[in-house]
């Protein structure tokens, strides 16, 4: 059973998003002026989320989430370096042999 003092993040884990009427309450908390410290502690929410959704209401006008511009990398920008940094020395190395 969980208490009242139960963390979001423990019930629903880091991947999961805050529903729409979630973040449409903290825009309405923070339109009454409170603090993101009250806001946090009104609604067991962590003051880093509070604090993005705030941002992202302030910069875009709206809180709801947009899809994803296509398919994410399979290999990251760092991966990739490193695997272009490998097949070069690799050939160099071939043609100093042959």
């Amino acid at each position: 059973m969980q208490t009242a003092s139960t963390n979001i993040c423990e019930i629903t884990g880091h991947s999961q998003e805050l529903s729409e009427f979630k973040r449409g309450i903290v825009i309405g908390c923070h339109l009454c002026n409170k603090s993101i410290h009250e806001i946090s502690l009104l609604l067991n929410i962590p003051w880093s989320t509070i604090s993005g959704i705030i941002t992202k209401w302030k910069q875009l006008g709206t809180a709801a989430t947009h899809p994803r511009s296509g398919k994410p990398c399979k290999i990251t920008a760092r991966g990739q370096r490193i695997l272009k940094c490998t097949v070069c020395t690799e050939v160099a190395v071939c043609r100093v042999n042959s």
